[in-house]
Protein backbone atom coordinates (compact mmCIF):
# COMPACT_ATOMS: atom_id res chain seq x y z
CA UNK A 1 0.00 0.00 0.00
CA UNK A 2 1.13 3.31 -0.97
CA UNK A 3 2.17 5.54 2.19
CA UNK A 4 2.88 8.77 -0.16
CA UNK A 5 1.23 9.55 -3.93
CA UNK A 6 1.57 12.09 -6.22
CA UNK A 7 -0.71 12.42 -8.99
CA UNK A 8 -0.20 15.29 -11.93
CA UNK A 9 1.90 17.32 -9.54
CA UNK A 10 2.60 20.26 -11.25
CA UNK A 11 4.51 23.24 -10.20
CA UNK A 12 4.79 26.64 -12.00
CA UNK A 13 7.56 29.71 -10.87
CA UNK A 14 6.87 32.91 -12.78
CA UNK A 15 4.01 33.80 -15.69
CA UNK A 16 3.71 34.37 -19.57
CA UNK A 17 6.75 34.67 -20.71
CA UNK A 18 9.04 34.35 -17.86
CA UNK A 19 7.10 30.98 -16.40
CA UNK A 20 9.21 27.77 -15.22
CA UNK A 21 7.59 24.43 -15.05
CA UNK A 22 9.68 23.24 -12.26
CA UNK A 23 7.57 19.89 -11.70
CA UNK A 24 6.01 18.97 -14.70
CA UNK A 25 3.13 16.16 -14.57
CA UNK A 26 4.39 13.72 -12.50
CA UNK A 27 2.39 10.60 -10.87
CA UNK A 28 4.85 8.93 -8.03
CA UNK A 29 3.87 6.21 -5.02
CA UNK A 30 6.31 5.18 -2.52
CA UNK A 31 5.02 1.75 -0.47
CA UNK A 32 5.46 1.49 3.23
CA UNK A 33 8.83 0.17 3.73
CA UNK A 34 10.32 1.45 0.35
CA UNK A 35 13.24 3.78 -0.11
CA UNK A 36 13.01 5.31 -3.55
CA UNK A 37 15.81 7.48 -4.65
CA UNK A 38 14.91 10.44 -7.31
CA UNK A 39 18.21 11.32 -9.61
CA UNK A 40 18.77 13.66 -12.14
CA UNK A 41 20.68 16.77 -13.22
CA UNK A 42 21.12 20.02 -11.22
CA UNK A 43 17.89 22.14 -11.55
CA UNK A 44 15.86 19.49 -12.83
CA UNK A 45 13.19 19.67 -10.03
CA UNK A 46 14.29 17.16 -7.68
CA UNK A 47 14.23 19.46 -4.56
CA UNK A 48 11.07 20.68 -5.41
CA UNK A 49 9.44 17.87 -5.94
CA UNK A 50 10.72 16.83 -2.13
CA UNK A 51 9.25 20.08 -1.00
CA UNK A 52 5.72 19.32 -2.50
CA UNK A 53 5.46 16.05 -1.40
CA UNK A 54 6.51 16.80 2.07
CA UNK A 55 3.97 19.86 2.49
CA UNK A 56 6.97 22.62 2.27
CA UNK A 57 5.65 24.39 -0.82
CA UNK A 58 2.15 24.30 -2.32
CA UNK A 59 1.58 22.47 -5.91
CA UNK A 60 0.40 24.67 -8.96
CA UNK A 61 -2.07 21.81 -10.00
CA UNK A 62 -2.13 17.92 -8.97
CA UNK A 63 -2.81 15.89 -5.79
CA UNK A 64 -0.54 14.77 -2.94
CA UNK A 65 -2.03 12.15 -0.73
CA UNK A 66 -0.41 11.01 3.09
CA UNK A 67 -2.12 7.49 3.52
CA UNK A 68 -5.76 8.80 2.52
CA UNK A 69 -5.31 12.08 3.61
CA UNK A 70 -5.06 14.40 0.72
CA UNK A 71 -2.45 17.31 2.27
CA UNK A 72 -1.63 19.42 -0.96
CA UNK A 73 -5.13 21.63 -0.10
CA UNK A 74 -4.78 21.23 4.01
CA UNK A 75 -4.60 24.56 6.11
CA UNK A 76 -1.56 25.27 6.94
CA UNK A 77 -1.96 24.73 10.97
CA UNK A 78 -3.10 21.58 9.83
CA UNK A 79 -0.04 20.75 7.56
CA UNK A 80 1.94 21.79 10.08
CA UNK A 81 0.86 19.57 12.74
CA UNK A 82 0.83 16.58 10.07
CA UNK A 83 4.75 17.44 8.96
CA UNK A 84 5.52 17.28 12.91
CA UNK A 85 3.93 13.89 13.74
CA UNK A 86 4.23 11.94 9.82
CA UNK A 87 6.78 13.08 8.31
CA UNK A 88 10.58 13.51 9.18
CA UNK A 89 12.83 15.89 7.03
CA UNK A 90 16.91 15.70 6.74
CA UNK A 91 18.47 18.63 4.11
CA UNK A 92 21.98 19.02 2.56
CA UNK A 93 22.10 21.92 5.03
CA UNK A 94 21.72 19.65 8.13
CA UNK A 95 19.29 22.75 9.20
CA UNK A 96 20.82 22.47 12.82
CA UNK A 97 19.48 25.44 15.48
CA UNK A 98 23.78 26.61 16.43
CA UNK A 99 22.60 27.73 19.81
CA UNK A 100 21.14 24.37 21.13
CA UNK A 101 23.12 21.33 21.92
CA UNK A 102 22.46 17.88 20.00
CA UNK A 103 20.25 16.98 22.20
CA UNK A 104 18.11 19.86 22.09
CA UNK A 105 17.83 19.83 18.31
CA UNK A 106 16.87 16.20 18.47
CA UNK A 107 14.19 16.68 20.91
CA UNK A 108 12.69 19.93 19.78
CA UNK A 109 10.48 18.43 17.19
CA UNK A 110 8.87 16.30 19.75
CA UNK A 111 8.33 19.41 22.22
CA UNK A 112 7.11 20.79 19.69
CA UNK A 113 4.15 18.41 18.88
CA UNK A 114 3.69 18.69 22.70
CA UNK A 115 5.43 16.10 23.96
CA UNK A 116 6.56 15.56 27.48
CA UNK A 117 10.09 16.60 28.10
CA UNK A 118 10.91 13.67 29.89
CA UNK A 119 9.73 11.87 26.97
CA UNK A 120 11.54 13.58 24.41
CA UNK A 121 14.89 13.38 26.43
CA UNK A 122 14.53 9.70 26.19
CA UNK A 123 13.76 9.68 23.01
CA UNK A 124 16.03 11.77 21.84
CA UNK A 125 19.08 10.06 23.72
CA UNK A 126 17.83 6.86 22.43
CA UNK A 127 18.85 8.37 18.81
CA UNK A 128 21.31 9.82 19.27
CA UNK A 129 22.62 6.10 20.98
CA UNK A 130 21.39 4.63 17.52
CA UNK A 131 22.90 6.68 15.32
CA UNK A 132 26.15 6.76 17.46
CA UNK A 133 26.60 10.23 18.93
CA UNK A 134 25.46 9.26 22.70
CA UNK A 135 28.50 11.01 23.79
CA UNK A 136 28.15 13.99 21.64
CA UNK A 137 24.63 14.70 22.49
CA UNK A 138 25.92 18.14 24.73
CA UNK A 139 27.97 19.06 21.79
CA UNK A 140 26.77 21.89 19.83
CA UNK A 141 26.29 21.70 15.80
CA UNK A 142 30.12 23.79 14.95
CA UNK A 143 31.42 21.50 17.73
CA UNK A 144 30.43 18.36 15.30
CA UNK A 145 31.95 17.07 11.82
CA UNK A 146 29.82 17.51 8.51
CA UNK A 147 28.81 13.57 8.91
CA UNK A 148 28.14 13.94 12.63
CA UNK A 149 25.96 17.31 11.99
CA UNK A 150 24.12 15.22 9.65
CA UNK A 151 23.75 11.51 11.81
CA UNK A 152 22.15 14.47 14.44
CA UNK A 153 19.61 15.78 11.50
CA UNK A 154 18.41 12.11 11.42
CA UNK A 155 18.12 11.64 14.62
CA UNK A 156 15.62 14.56 14.80
CA UNK A 157 14.14 13.68 11.89
CA UNK A 158 13.22 10.43 13.13
CA UNK A 159 11.95 11.16 16.93
CA UNK A 160 8.53 11.61 16.05
CA UNK A 161 8.23 7.82 14.90
CA UNK A 162 7.60 9.60 11.16
CA UNK A 163 5.17 7.36 8.33
CA UNK A 164 7.87 8.93 5.78
CA UNK A 165 11.29 10.59 5.69
CA UNK A 166 12.33 12.79 3.12
CA UNK A 167 15.92 13.36 2.13
CA UNK A 168 17.07 16.44 0.26
CA UNK A 169 20.82 15.47 -0.86
CA UNK A 170 21.70 14.20 2.78
CA UNK A 171 25.31 13.58 1.21
CA UNK A 172 25.97 16.80 -0.70
CA UNK A 173 27.87 18.69 1.92
CA UNK A 174 29.87 15.80 2.89
CA UNK A 175 32.93 14.32 2.45
CA UNK A 176 33.31 10.78 1.51
CA UNK A 177 34.59 9.29 5.19
CA UNK A 178 31.30 11.19 6.12
CA UNK A 179 29.39 9.76 3.14
CA UNK A 180 29.98 6.50 4.40
CA UNK A 181 28.66 7.24 7.89
CA UNK A 182 25.68 8.28 6.48
CA UNK A 183 25.08 5.21 3.82
CA UNK A 184 25.36 2.86 6.60
CA UNK A 185 22.61 4.93 8.47
CA UNK A 186 20.15 5.02 5.59
CA UNK A 187 20.86 0.98 4.96
CA UNK A 188 20.49 0.44 8.89
CA UNK A 189 16.86 2.21 8.48
CA UNK A 190 15.82 0.78 5.13
CA UNK A 191 16.38 -2.87 6.88
CA UNK A 192 14.32 -1.79 9.62
CA UNK A 193 11.30 -1.15 7.51
CA UNK A 194 11.43 3.02 7.34
CA UNK A 195 9.94 4.20 4.30
CA UNK A 196 12.35 6.75 2.84
CA UNK A 197 12.17 8.93 -0.11
CA UNK A 198 15.63 10.21 -1.42
CA UNK A 199 16.39 13.07 -3.44
CA UNK A 200 20.03 12.54 -4.50
CA UNK A 201 23.09 13.21 -7.34
CA UNK A 202 25.34 10.55 -5.30
CA UNK A 203 25.54 7.03 -7.02
CA UNK A 204 26.13 5.58 -3.55
CA UNK A 205 23.40 6.94 -2.11
CA UNK A 206 20.84 5.60 -4.94
CA UNK A 207 22.59 2.22 -4.95
CA UNK A 208 20.74 1.94 -1.79
CA UNK A 209 17.46 2.37 -2.39
CA UNK A 210 15.07 -0.40 -3.92
CA UNK A 211 13.88 1.89 -6.76
CA UNK A 212 15.25 5.03 -8.57
CA UNK A 213 13.12 7.03 -10.49
CA UNK A 214 15.02 9.70 -13.02
CA UNK A 215 13.94 13.13 -13.58
CA UNK A 216 14.40 15.84 -15.89
CA UNK A 217 13.05 19.00 -16.64
CA UNK A 218 10.50 18.74 -14.66
CA UNK A 219 9.16 15.24 -15.39
CA UNK A 220 10.05 11.55 -14.37
CA UNK A 221 11.52 9.95 -17.00
CA UNK A 222 12.59 6.53 -15.59
CA UNK A 223 11.89 4.20 -12.98
CA UNK A 224 14.34 1.18 -12.42
CA UNK A 225 14.09 -1.54 -9.27
CA UNK A 226 17.41 -2.32 -8.19
CA UNK A 227 18.05 -6.03 -7.65
CA UNK A 228 20.25 -6.15 -4.77
CA UNK A 229 19.83 -2.89 -2.93
CA UNK A 230 22.71 -1.77 -1.17
CA UNK A 231 25.16 -3.92 -2.87
CA UNK A 232 26.80 -1.34 -4.76
CA UNK A 233 27.01 1.58 -7.52
CA UNK A 234 27.24 -1.28 -10.36
CA UNK A 235 23.09 -1.16 -10.32
CA UNK A 236 22.85 2.07 -10.91
CA UNK A 237 25.36 2.80 -13.52
CA UNK A 238 24.20 4.84 -16.52
CA UNK A 239 20.73 6.29 -14.43
CA UNK A 240 22.01 9.91 -14.35
CA UNK A 241 23.17 9.93 -18.05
Amino acid sequence: MAILRAHGLRKDYGKGTGLVRAVDHVDLDVAAGETVAVVGPSGCGKSTLLHLLGGLERPTGGEVWLGEQRIDRMPEAGLARLRRHALGFVFQGFELVDELTARENVELPALLAGESPRVARRRAAALLERVGLADRAAHRPMALSGGQRQRVAVARALIGRPRIVLADEPTGNLDSAATTEVLRLFTALRAEGQTLLIVTHDSRVAATADRVVTMRDGALVGRTHLAGAGGGTGAFAGLEG
